[in-house]
């Protein structure tokens, strides 16, 4: 998956370590960035994480710009949604550090 998600030859793969440079995290949500520059390759990983510590679910994004956004509301009542914008919460930094143009996408928690 990482040969056609990267473009990095099959051999090389093998050597790929995933070291992060930073870790965010928002209530349930944690957010690990980190980027191999010799590759061109930038990295981020989105865990939901349980009350007990554990990862229940991972998201993994190769060579993408994501903004991480609030929707919503924790309260049990039904809110109506008075505008569009949704203010982000945490943006990637290391996309832009790959040396190529690459897709954004908006992970709304």
């Amino acid at each position: 998956m990482m040969r056609l998600l990267t473009g990095v030859n099959s051999d090389d793969a093998d050597f790929f370590q995933f070291v992060p440079l930073s870790v965010d995290s928002f209530g349930s949500t944690v957010i690990v960035e980190g980027c191999d520059q010799s590759r061109e390759i930038s990295w981020i990983h989105a865990w939901t994480v349980n009350s007990y510590g554990i990862i229940t679910q991972v998201r993994e994004y190769f060579n993408t710009s994501l903004t991480v956004t609030r929707f919503g509301s924790n309260s049990v009542k039904s809110v109506a949604v008075t505008s569009l914008h949704c203010p982000f919460v945490w943006e990637s930094s290391l996309s832009n550090r790959v040396g190529k143009s690459v897709p954004g996408l908006v992970l709304a928690i």
